[in-house]
């Protein structure tokens, strides 16, 4: 979901406005294991900044690898890794690295790579600048959609933050607090009467970041552009490749949206909050965001969150479902496909309060419990689909076809893997099934709906 609010000067002109076409995604492996792409994809064009041509090439990587660019046209093709450690000050771009290896304006690329949530991939450039292309991150992502993605083994890594962060640099200020995904609020303001106070909410998932951002093309004004390049930036800018202003119309055609220079904004801050190494969760106000500010928090971010494997934890889960001890049966969730599938986790005690009366001397998981914990899984999926968890409740409808395999006992350790069937409006009908050691526990078909509280 996302919600903007333009608040120009009172005498805005009238604005010509040509809605882009979102780029169409291809099918998502599950959210909890590492992304690469399916096969080798290739852009051409000219750099903003340094005007060079540039061949980018997108090429699957192996597990384990992160995200990291190769120059193709220097000696022995040296590697520059996508991280806040090697992103050095710069104006009016991200750079990674300085000397001849350094990268200039890899921004819109990582925007796109960091919101389908890719974990693996190399970036072959030729130049030392990645083509602009339109100015927006569609090309890649068009690009990077049509190489496929495929799960690259293991478990993604995700960047938690668990208590408020803010940073300050110059006049960007960022505000962040713990959230169950990445979303930003960003709010930008330039005197300038098309553009006066955008304000932009978005929730950043790959569907949204393809309808709502991908599109949005960087902008620039005709009054710098004179000092921009005798500052030797701007050399490959043309009105092709960005939103160009005069004093007050755009000299560059129609808009894709009225608030198209705010989503441009938010745009950027996905694609430098790549450089945190991991997958950020967080809820992130930005005014006046800046590249350089954005690298600040990021630094920041990296060194003050919480580095996990798992797509929830026992905290994140206890923030969507009501369930407290002793009666939250889940410990983690692994793995999730919107819409479609989820994986959990129950570890087994000895010290979990219904041992004490159920088959004292033979302790036994009751099948009940098992089924009980299944539900919570499938009912994390269910939740994760609405605004604000806190003001609803799953109830669970019926189950049916119900089969305990084998006993559950203390030591186990139970993974809930649970697939939807059909899912109209607030229902859902779901399948379950529970293993230990890789033999199935249990499995059952339930239906769960939506409901406030």
């Amino acid at each position: 979901m996302s919600a903007s609010l333009v608040l120009p000067d009172a005498s805005t002109p009238a604005i010509a406005v040509e809605a882009p076409i979102p780029v169409s995604l291809p099918s998502l492996p599950i959210t909890g294991g590492r992304r690469t792409i399916g096969r080798e994809v290739a852009l051409e064009g000219v750099g903003l900044h340094l005007g060079q041509r540039c061949r980018l090439v997108f090429r699957p990587a192996p597990a384990q690898s992160g995200v990291y660019f190769r120059r193709l046209d220097l000696p022995d093709a040296p590697v520059v890794p996508a991280l806040v450690r090697v992103a050095v000050e710069a104006q009016r771009r991200t750079q990674l690295g300085t000397g001849a290896a350094a990268l200039h304006t890899v921004e819109h690329v990582l925007a796109a790579v960091g919101a389908l949530g890719i974990d693996d991939l190399e970036i072959g450039l030729d130049a030392s600048e990645p083509p602009i292309m339109d100015g927006s991150a569609a090309p890649f992502l068009a690009a990077l959609a049509e190489a496929g993605l495929v799960s690259n083994g293991g478990s993604a890594e995700w960047l938690v933050l668990r208590r408020p962060l803010r940073v300050v640099e110059g006049e960007s200020v960022y505000e962040a607090e713990p959230s169950l995904g990445l979303d930003l609020d960003v709010r930008i303001a330039f005197p300038h009467p098309l553009i006066g106070t955008q304000v932009g909410r978005y929730h950043v998932t790959p569907e949204t970041f393809a309808r709502e951002l991908a599109a949005a093309r960087t902008f620039g004004f005709v009054h710098e552009v004179e000092a921009l390049r005798h500052a030797g930036l701007i050399q490959g800018a043309s009105l092709d490749n960005a939103v160009v202003l005069d004093a007050d119309s755009v000299r560059s055609g129609p808009l894709r949206w009225t608030d198209e220079f705010v989503r441009h904004k938010a745009l950027d801050c996905v694609g430098d909050l790549v450089l945190a190494g991991a997958r950020v969760r967080a809820r992130i106000v930005a005014h006046r965001p800046s590249h350089r500010g954005t690298v600040a928090f990021v630094r920041e971010l990296v060194r003050t969150a919480v580095r996990e494997s798992a797509v929830y934890s026992v905290e994140d889960i206890m923030k969507v479902l009501p369930h407290r001890y002793p009666f939250l049966l889940v410990d983690r969730i692994l793995e999730i496909e919107e819409g479609k599938r989820i994986v959990g986790l129950k570890n087994v005690t000895i010290n979990e309060p219904f041992f004490q009366g159920h088959f004292p001397g033979h302790p036994i998981m009751p099948g009940v419990l098992i089924v009980e914990a299944m539900a919570q899984v499938g009912g994390m999926l269910l939740m994760r689909t609405i605004e604000d968890p806190g003001s609803k409740v799953v109830y669970f409808m019926s189950l049916d076809n119900i089969k305990f395999r084998r006993p559950v006992k203390p030591g186990d350790q139970i993974r809930f893997e649970l697939e939807v069937l059909q899912l109209r409006g607030s229902i859902c009908k779901m399948r379950g099934i529970g293993y230990v050691d890789g033999e199935v526990v249990a499995q059952a078909d339930m239906a769960a709906m939506i409901r406030d509280r």
